[in-house]
């Protein structure tokens, strides 16, 4: 009757299960990580296209406003002297 292997006998070949095991679960770990950064990434981009056009947004209303103000300004100036020759 041939009795128990001896754990000695055991462990190298646990050792080498455990290491393959471990390989695998490091590449999915990996790929996890690199889909979570390839994500961030884009959510990263999204924040600065988001704080360009906040940015943009008063920007381009002082933009119409003053050219606006101008206009106005030309077109009373205009007024007046059109008055002022009658």
């Amino acid at each position: 009757m041939r009795g128990m292997s001896d754990p000695a006998d055991m462990i190298i070949p646990l050792l080498g299960e455990t290491r393959t095991e471990n390989t695998a679960l490091h590449e999915h770990t990996h790929e996890l990580i690199t889909a979570l950064n390839n994500r961030l990434g884009g959510v990263e981009s999204a924040q600065i296209s988001y704080r360009q056009a906040l940015t943009a947004a008063p920007l381009l209303s002082e933009l119409v406003t003053g050219e606006s103000e101008e206009r106005i300004e030309t077109l009373e100036r205009k007024v007046r002297e059109l008055e002022s020759q009658k």
